[in-house]
C-alpha cells in the first residue's frame, strides 16, 4: 500500500513537471511585454506630478546713457547755455573739444582717436566718413525731432535721408573786411592779384583749410572748385603762393577777432564768424565776391567708435538741439542759418531777411558745394603743403 502510494505520488509529480514545461513557452509567446511608459506610469514617482511651465527669458536691459560725453566741435559754434540746459534736463554733462578744419577732424579720427560722442564735419567730410565706415547710423526712433528739419536738408547728396547725421547749420564762405578802412572787395583778386601799395597788403588772412583755400583760388580762376585736373590745381597753387606774400597768416580760429581789433583789414572766412564779430566792431562787413564762393552744411554725427552708452546720450543731445527753441538759440548765438524749419519761427524777421545769413537767389546761384574728390584729396593736400612751405 505504502509502495503504491509512493508510485502514485511520483507519477503525479512527473506529470506536473511535464505540464509546467509545456505551458511556459506558450505563455511567453502570447503575453505582450508591458510598454515602458505603462510601467513608468504605474510607479508612484514625482514625474507623475503636473509639469511646471518654463520660466520666461529676461529681456535685455536697456542701455543707460553715459553721464558725460565729449563734443568735438568748431570753436565758438554753440551757445554754452545749451550745454547747461541739457545737463539740467537730463543730468548728462557735455564737454567740448575743438578743431580748426575738416582735415584736422578727419586725420584725428583716422588716426584712431576715440572718446568722442559727437563730431561736426562739413558736408563733403561726412561723405568721406560714411564711405570709410567711420560714422554710426542714427536710431531715428530716439530722435523724433528730426521731423523739424527743412525738406531740402533731408535728402542731401552726402547723406541721403539723414541716416548718419543731423544737419546743424549752413552758411557761406566769403570775405570779411573793415568797411571804415577799406572799400568793399568785389573780387577774389584782392588776394590773388595783391597790390603791394594797398593798405591791406600784409594785413589779410586766409583760412587754414586746404579745400577752402583752393576753392577760393579755383573760383577766381573760373574753375570748378572740385576739379581733379592737375594743371588747374597747379594754377590755383601758384595763385595761392602769390596771395601768401600779402597775408599776415593762415587762420581758422581767430581771424574775425583780429579783424575786429583792427590788426587785420581783410579776411577770408565764414559768414557767421564775421557777423558775430560785428558785436565788437560795427564796421565789420561781409561780402561774397562776384565770382562766387562756397556754400556748406555742417552736421552733427556720432563716430562709429562711440560706446553704446555714449551713443544713447548723443542721440538725446541731438534730439534736444533739434527743438525749435534750442535751434533758434544756436543760430542767434553763432549767426548762421538753421536747417531747422521749426526753429525759424522762433527767429526775428531781421535775422531771416539778412542777406549775409540767407543769401538771395542770384548769389546762391554762384555758390558751389565742396565735394569729395577721391584719390585727388591727397593731391590737394600735397599742393597745400607746398603752398605753406613756399617762401
Amino acid at each position: 500500500m505504502k509502495q503504491r502510494l509512493v508510485l502514485l505520488v511520483s507519477l503525479l509529480v512527473v506529470m506536473g513537471l511535464l505540464l509546467a514545461a509545456c505551458g511556459t513557452p506558450k505563455q511567453q509567446a502570447t503575453q505582450a511585454p508591458k510598454p515602458a511608459a505603462t510601467e513608468a506610469a504605474a510607479q508612484p514617482t514625482k514625474a507623475a506630478q503636473p509639469t511646471q511651465a518654463p520660466q520666461p527669458t529676461e529681456a535685455p536691459k536697456e542701455v543707460q546713457p553715459a553721464k558725460e560725453i565729449v563734443f568735438y566741435n568748431w570753436s565758438e559754434y554753440i551757445d554754452p547755455k545749451v550745454y547747461e540746459l541739457f545737463e539740467k534736463e537730463t543730468g548728462i554733462k557735455v564737454v567740448e573739444d575743438n578743431f580748426s578744419s575738416n582735415e584736422e577732424l578727419l586725420a584725428k579720427l583716422q588716426g584712431g582717436a576715440t572718446g568722442y560722442a559727437l563730431i561736426v564735419p562739413s558736408d563733403y567730410t561726412v561723405k568721406i566718413m560714411i564711405d570709410q565706415g567711420m560714422l554710426a547710423p542714427l536710431d531715428r526712433d530716439k530722435i523724433p525731432n528730426l521731423k523739424n528739419i527743412a525738406p531740402r536738408f533731408r535728402n542731401v547728396y552726402y547723406d541721403p535721408g539723414n541716416k548718419y547725421c543731423v544737419p546743424y547749420q549752413w552758411g557761406t564762405t566769403g570775405i570779411g573786411y573793415l568797411s571804415d578802412k577799406v572799400k568793399k572787395p568785389e573780387s577774389w583778386s584782392v588776394f590773388f592779384d595783391p597790390d603791394p601799395n594797398a593798405p591791406w597788403y600784409g594785413r589779410m588772412t586766409m583760412l587754414d583749410d586746404a579745400r577752402e583755400a583752393f576753392a577760393a583760388a579755383l573760383v577766381y580762376l573760373g574753375y570748378d572748385i572740385n576739379t581733379t585736373d592737375e594743371k588747374q590745381l597747379e594754377e590755383a597753387k601758384q595763385a595761392l603762393i602769390r596771395a601768401k606774400a600779402a597775408l599776415s597768416g593762415y587762420d581758422s580760429d581767430t581771424y574775425e577777432d583780429l579783424l575786429a581789433s583792427g590788426e587785420n583789414l581783410i579776411a577770408h572766412g565764414w559768414n557767421g564768424d564775421f557777423l558775430q564779430a560785428m558785436e565788437d566792431n560795427e564796421n565789420i562787413a561781409y561780402t561774397i565776391p562776384k565770382e562766387g564762393g562756397v556754400i556748406w552744411v555742417d552736421n552733427v554725427c556720432i563716430p562709429a567708435s562711440a560706446t553704446p552708452e555714449q551713443k544713447v546720450a548723443a542721440e538725446m543731445f541731438l534730439n534736444f538741439i533739434l527743438r525749435p527753441d534750442i535751434g533758434a538759440m544756436i543760430s542767434e548765438y553763432n549767426y548762421y542759418a538753421t536747417p531747422n524749419k521749426a526753429a525759424e519761427a522762433k527767429l526775428d524777421a531781421d535775422f531771416l531777411n539778412d542777406p549775409s545769413v540767407y543769401p538771395p537767389k542770384d548769389v546762391l546761384d554762384k555758390l558751389q558745394f565742396i565735394k569729395p574728390v577721391g584719390k585727388a584729396e591727397s593731391l590737394y593736400q600735397r599742393m597745400w603743403d607746398e603752398v605753406k612751405a613756399a617762401p
